[in-house]
């Protein structure tokens, strides 16, 4: 016995399929209505690959089929198989791509890096695993941001949790980037003149090898001009001489290289990093913690240090941040977390934190200019935030004074 008494409908869009009107829904199920008082409209609708509004009775027969020129294809259905899988001439076949194994491998590996990030590294999930990707991919890694906001900790980071080979070189610290990336001839009556390949070359030989190229931004020309054929891709070999014809050595399949970088007018003894050399890389951005996160940082790192005292260092960090970055800033430069990092070690080794921001924080600033120096309103700074029951220090230094007398 057929119900008529619930009725219901749903929306498909008109088709021609082997050269007959037929429905659609938006899934790709193709439906054919074969009753003659509807062909008309099918035809139509198909012609014109125009909505139809289709009414079914509680059995799910055909009961009604009307032309919907005014409904959008938006609200046809995304499946009318729970209703019309009896007029159902064409089921749609859901493509899925099959992704080899190796690939799976490694979009597991990148999904599941998140647990291999240390507790104290405070970076996002985002930049971590384009980290991870880019590392496991075999990219040049170039690590940006002010100073002492993390760039190397971050590098060796990715470098430990790869469980691959690891080299660090510091070019920022070396004096004859020839020695470090190439090696050195030496001469002795036995064996006459002879060469002695660096670490470098060892470690762009080793498979898969993670190399970390430490304040690159620092590094003499020289060395900028030796690895620009070792990161380029397209040749990735370094050349043991200057002149066309001399050996080269390839870089080994899955080697990464990360750099770190200090980008700014206003760091001392950087260069403006060569734009054919910056275009090896791919850039990751590294931030200053807010106050929140530095906080967090230093509670891990110093649980057995007064809480309230390590707010106070965060706090002190955060406001030289925001000064530095003023439009008119009374400072050049903000506290780090390097610098952070030393004072709550400090307080952990009994000093307080007056003690601490004296040899840490106001070296880092300028004397000149009197009472109107840099270090006399970082130490006015520091002072908000100290307890009114430490010693009150002196907040100017004797040159200071000495300095504002003689004005």
């Amino acid at each position: 016995m057929t119900n008529h008494k619930y009725k219901k409908y749903t929306y498909l869009k008109g088709c021609s399929f082997k050269r007959k009107p037929a429905l659609v829904d938006s899934t790709g199920n193709i439906y054919r209505v074969n009753d003659d008082q509807y062909q008309t409209r099918l035809s139509y609708a198909a012609s014109k690959e125009t909505m139809v509004k289709v009414v079914l009775d509680g059995d799910n027969n055909i009961t009604g089929l009307t032309v919907a020129k005014s409904v959008s294809d938006r609200e046809c259905a995304k499946s009318a198989m729970g209703t019309m899988s009896s007029y159902c001439i064409k089921e749609a076949v859901k493509e899925t791509i099959k992704v080899p194994e190796e690939q799976a491998e490694v979009m597991s590996f990148i999904k599941d890096s998140i647990t291999l990030r240390p507790a104290t590294m405070k970076i996002s999930d985002l930049k971590w695993k384009y980290l991870m990707r880019s590392a496991v991919r075999g990219k040049n890694i170039m690590m940006t941001g002010p100073a002492g906001c993390g760039k190397t900790m971050a590098a060796k980071s990715v470098m430990n949790s790869m469980d691959r080979e690891g080299f660090y070189f510091n070019l920022g610290a070396t004096q004859d980037p020839r020695a470090t990336l190439i090696g050195n001839t030496h001469f002795n009556k036995e064996d006459g003149t002879y060469f002695t390949e660096s670490t470098f070359v060892k470690a762009i030989q080793t498979e898969d090898a993670v190399i970390l190229l430490d304040e690159l931004s620092r590094a003499h020309p020289d060395a900028w001009n030796i690895l620009m054929t070792v990161l380029d891709e397209g040749q990735r070999y370094l050349r043991l001489d200057e002149h066309p014809d001399s050996p080269t050595v390839k870089v080994a399949p899955g080697v990464c290289f990360i750099a770190t970088a200090n980008i700014g007018n206003e760091y001392t003894s950087t260069r403006m990093l060569d734009r054919a050399l910056m275009d090896r890389f791919i850039i990751v951005e590294m931030d200053m913690l807010n106050k929140d996160e530095e906080a967090d940082l230093l509670k891990m790192l110093y649980p057995n240090v007064d809480s309230d005292v390590i707010d106070a260092i965060a706090d002190i960090a955060f406001s030289t941040r925001v000064e530095a970055n003023a439009e008119t800033p009374r400072i050049s430069t903000a506290i780090s977390t390097r610098a952070t990092v030393e004072m709550a070690g400090l307080l952990y080794d009994g000093f307080d934190l007056s003690e601490a921001a004296q040899v840490v924080v106001y070296p880092q600033y300028s004397t000149e200019g009197g009472l109107d120096s840099e270090r006399t309103y970082v130490k006015q700074l520091v002072q908000k935030f100290i307890k009114s029951d430490n010693q009150e220090e002196d907040l100017f230094n004797a040159d200071e004074i000495d300095g504002a007398e003689t004005e």
